[in-house]
């Protein structure tokens, strides 16, 4: 890393600063303008590199540092956007297949009432998450709910926020169930092990906001039609649905193993995704596929989104505005700020903010390790405080478009919070009471 600039007093800080605050107000009100967020956070997070650039280039200042910053945030960028193409492409093929109109065949002809779908829901949004990552699990359970009735807001929004939640609070758990589990990690700031002891606070914080979100779901069953035709998985979409979990274990591994990117892995599934349409389409049967039709539908305003925010984040830090986070640290305690930056990852995506945490890199007191899973699990269950706080609750946000909302999260955003308040209490309880989880370093 270069010696920090520090640029915040500048024309250019200010001003970026502003572009940046500006940006995110139009990301919030997306109801109220009707303007797709994608389109706000990428022309702050464009833009503000391009200030930089005119000031560097006003200045006469070396460039250098400038142009490997760039680079570094390119290879971040990557790495999540074609991790989540791939992801989407997955999801689609799987839906074309029918895989998740068979799974709703299943769920509603159980004659399963609304709050018993709920619950289902959020279970295997909680179990599935720390394997397939937040993001891929939201966006599948989102579908699943979609497919279950569409049109009843009642059962949606609710549902949605569950899930999002569960999807969190589950990956927080598990180092390849977030983004952010995985950069801590990646980084070697706990054990695999050390994640694992975060489970009781995951579920307990889960448990408690889908709890109280429960009340609000309307009593009933959803629609169904005894003489509706049995859905059936299509030709192909077992086979996809196999190819899709190797694709993830691929990711862990290349992840893991060799030292490749996970979205190497994922990559390489799409590869292995396309040869197998190929032989499916050159097959004695009649089903012809078209991969690159699945790629066309896929949100790539939330990909888009996901590029803007995260050059955005990645211009105030080379700003020097993250400087200021090291030291509350060291004004306030370790524990103080790391719940707070549950808060603020609610506000600025939780990538940006645990690669913050880690950039810094602040002295974390006596028991640095139960503090860095603190920070773990406040940046990932945080994130479910506003709708676009996290990966799954943006990726919810472009399956569900115009159901689940800023402002349908933020009418039940209270539920979160008590969730969330009880997953910090109970990893005191644990960690720091009970001493149940971290070596002490």
């Amino acid at each position: 890393m270069h010696d920090q600039l520090h640029l915040t007093t500048t024309w250019v800080g200010i001003v970026s600063l502003i572009v940046f605050v500006v940006g995110y107000y139009f990301i919030a009100t997306e109801d109220k303008y009707h303007i797709n967020k994608a389109k706000p956070a990428l022309l702050a997070g464009t833009g503000i590199f391009m200030l930089i650039g005119i000031y560097f280039a006003m200045h006469g200042i070396d460039g250098h540092p400038l142009e490997e910053a760039v680079k570094e945030l390119i290879y971040e960028i990557a790495g999540i956007f074609f991790f989540l193409m791939v992801a989407m492409t997955y999801i689609e093929a799987m839906i074309d297949r029918g895989v998740f109109s068979a799974l709703r065949y299943n769920l509603v002809s159980k004659g399963y009432s609304y709050k018993k779908l709920f619950w289902v829901t959020g279970l295997l949004a909680f179990f599935i998450s720390p394997v397939a990552d937040n993001l891929t699990t939201a966006l599948i359970l989102s579908t699943v709910l979609l497919t279950i009735d569409k049109d009843n807001r009642a059962f949606l929004v609710p549902g949605a926020i569950n899930i999002v939640v569960a999807a969190n609070a589950g990956g927080a758990w598990s180092p390849f169930g977030d983004i952010t589990t995985l950069m801590v990690w990646v980084d070697g700031k706990g054990s695999f092990t050390e994640f694992l002891f975060l489970f009781p606070a995951a579920i307990m914080g889960w448990g408690i906001t889908a709890f109280l979100l429960s009340r609000f779901v309307p009593e009933g069953k959803p629609p169904f039609n005894a003489s509706e035709k049995k859905a059936e998985i299509q030709e192909g979409g077992k086979q996809i649905i196999g190819l899709f979990a190797l694709t993830i274990a691929l990711a862990v591994l290349s992840h893991q193993i060799m030292h490749l990117p996970a979205m190497w892995g994922m990559m390489f599934g799409l590869a292995l995704l396309k040869m197998y349409v190929y032989k499916i389409n050159r097959g004695p049967s009649e089903t012809q596929l078209n991969a690159f039709s699945w790629i066309a539908k896929i949100e790539n305003d939330t990909l888009l989104f996901f590029f803007g925010i995260l050059a955005a984040v990645g211009g105030l830090h080379f700003l020097g505005f993250l400087e200021y986070f090291t030291e509350l640290y060291e004004q306030f305690g370790a524990t103080a700020v790391n719940v707070g930056v549950g808060f603020l990852s609610a506000v600025v995506d939780n990538v940006p903010v645990m690669s913050a945490v880690l950039k810094a890199n602040p002295d974390m007191g006596v028991d640095t390790q139960s503090q860095w899973m603190l920070v773990t699990m406040t940046a990932g269950v945080g994130g479910s405080l506003i709708s676009f706080g996290s990966a799954a609750g943006v990726g919810v946000m472009g399956k569900m478009h115009g159901i689940y909302t800023f402002a349908s999260h933020m009418k039940y955003g209270w539920t979160v919070l008590v969730g969330y308040i009880v997953s910090v209490l109970v990893w005191y309880f644990q960690f720091e009471i009970l001493h149940i989880g971290a070596h002490h370093m």
